[in-house]
């Protein structure tokens, strides 16, 4: 009688043991799902700062922008012949251009006027236009070295030695940023009054040497009205470089035949030097030196 008690009794504890086991593999199950998610996330994770793609969004953020200017106008092209008759009267043919390696990315053209006066004496000037191109390359870009070389020009104009009286200020209206850097310099063959503008338009520094003396007795010219032909002539050099980028710069660049005969590379100081007739201290300032 009290056998199939016990049997019966027993049931429900078995029930329970399987009821128990068959909820083990659900909790396994859904802690898998779990394990699974958070791999995915370690793994995106993991692509994102691999070495090949922050070495992507690097180069990306390294990247420099093309130079906005490829073409230079040719240098003794740069001004018209009625804005050099105002500040060369006595030589406006005598532009000579001078030596450059490559004058895709440098150049320069010099001229010098003296109107003799018999034993009054004589008028001296004497004009030297150079120009610098930049690229963007591994350096920065373009702009921000054309931007760089400007300061370091006018930086040289205000510290040229035995200058006197030197005075900087801006000039409006002439490319992207111009300085103009005015001073007197004494020399055995006169009184000279020196003016320096030195403008950037884009990747391109023109740097405008202009200089006037009284000699063997003539007169001083006056340093505001050099100054005054100065900008203007500063302005429309400024006008030819953006001139010679307009539609590709059709015409306006650097001819082959220019490129095939340039010589050896020279410096705008050394090679701006004034004709074997013209004064020494005819030289140009400090701030027409090469591109360092």
């Amino acid at each position: 009688m009290h056998r199939p008690v016990q049997r019966v009794g027993r049931a429900p504890r078995l029930t329970r043991i399987l009821v128990s086991a068959a909820a083990v593999p659900v909790m396994l199950v859904a802690g898998g799902c779990s394990s699974d998610s958070g791999s995915a996330d370690d793994a995106k994770k993991s692509a994102g700062s691999s070495p090949d793609a922050k070495a992507s969004v690097s180069a990306s953020a390294d990247a420099v922008q093309p130079a906005a200017y490829a073409k230079l106008p040719e240098p003794c092209s740069m001004l018209s012949k009625k804005t050099l008759g105002e500040l060369v009267p006595k030589g406006v043919k005598s532009g000579k251009e001078g030596k450059s390696d490559d004058v895709s990315t440098r150049g320069n053209c010099y001229w010098n006027s003296l109107d003799n006066n018999g034993v009054k004496g004589s008028q001296f000037r004497w004009l030297n236009v150079a120009q610098l191109r930049f690229e963007s390359d591994s350096r920065g870009e373009g702009n921000q070295q054309a931007h760089t070389y400007f300061e370091k020009q006018v930086t040289g104009a205000r510290s040229v030695t035995g200058a006197k009286n030197t005075k900087s200020e801006p000039v409006s209206g002439t490319g992207d940023e111009a300085t103009a850097v005015t001073y007197d310099l004494k020399k055995k063959e006169g009184s000279f009054k020196q003016q320096t503008i030195v403008a950037r338009v884009e990747n391109v520094v023109v740097t405008l040497d202009y200089n006037g003396a009284g000699l063997a007795g003539e007169k001083t010219p006056n340093a505001a009205d050099l100054l005054k032909a100065a900008e203007k002539a500063a302005k429309e050099a400024v006008a030819a470089v953006s001139a010679a980028n307009e539609d590709g710069g059709a015409g306006a660049s650097a001819s082959p035949s220019r490129s095939a005969t340039a010589s050896k590379s020279a410096s705008p100081s050394k090679s701006a030097s004034p004709s074997k007739n013209a004064p020494k201290s005819a030289s140009p300032s400090a701030s027409a030196s090469k591109k360092s």
